[in-house]
């Protein structure tokens, strides 16, 4: 078993790096000062607009971010006019999120120069084969962001 922990801890180290580069080239390709918007409010707004009403604790969690950070995050957002809160008609004490128009068309802008790089790059660099395996490859790594939280102790008994 050692040494499938040994390759899948290489492995990690290896994924992590190269999802870092992903992301960094994705952020250079919307280009500075694309968006005054952060990274982590322009993925809050993306989790709303793309899902059902959701409180702030539900988009925390789903953001594997702590509450009150993700309170600051929409608190920006709902300043902006990008998201609105409504309360939630089965428990009054709680509100819900949701995005505006505006929220939605910055959202839209914001990804349009990212995802037409990414597209591009998808075309003219991976070969028919890796295209095709494509889809298995964001299903394992949606399988992987979904894990259970926490690290198990990699001491001998």
């Amino acid at each position: 078993m050692t040494g499938r922990r040994n390759e899948a801890a290489r492995a990690a180290v290896d994924l992590s790096l190269a999802l870092g580069r992903l992301r960094g080239r994705l952020r250079a390709e919307g280009g500075p000062g694309s968006s005054v918007w952060t990274r982590s409010q322009l993925a809050a707004l993306h989790r709303v607009a793309g899902g059902p009403p959701a409180t702030t604790s539900d988009l925390a969690a789903a953001e594997y971010m702590r509450p009150q950070s993700m309170a600051q995050t929409l608190a920006a957002l709902e300043k902006g006019g990008l998201i609105t809160r409504h309360p939630d008609p089965d428990d009054g004490r709680r509100f819900l999120v949701v995005a505006t128009d505006e929220g939605r068309d910055v959202l839209r802008a914001a990804m349009e120069g990212r995802e037409a790089w990414l597209a591009y790059a998808i075309e003219t660099t991976l070969s028919p084969a890796e295209l095709a395996a494509l889809p298995g490859l964001i299903e394992v790594l949606d399988r992987l962001a979904a894990s259970p939280p926490g690290v198990p102790s990699h001491r001998s008994g």
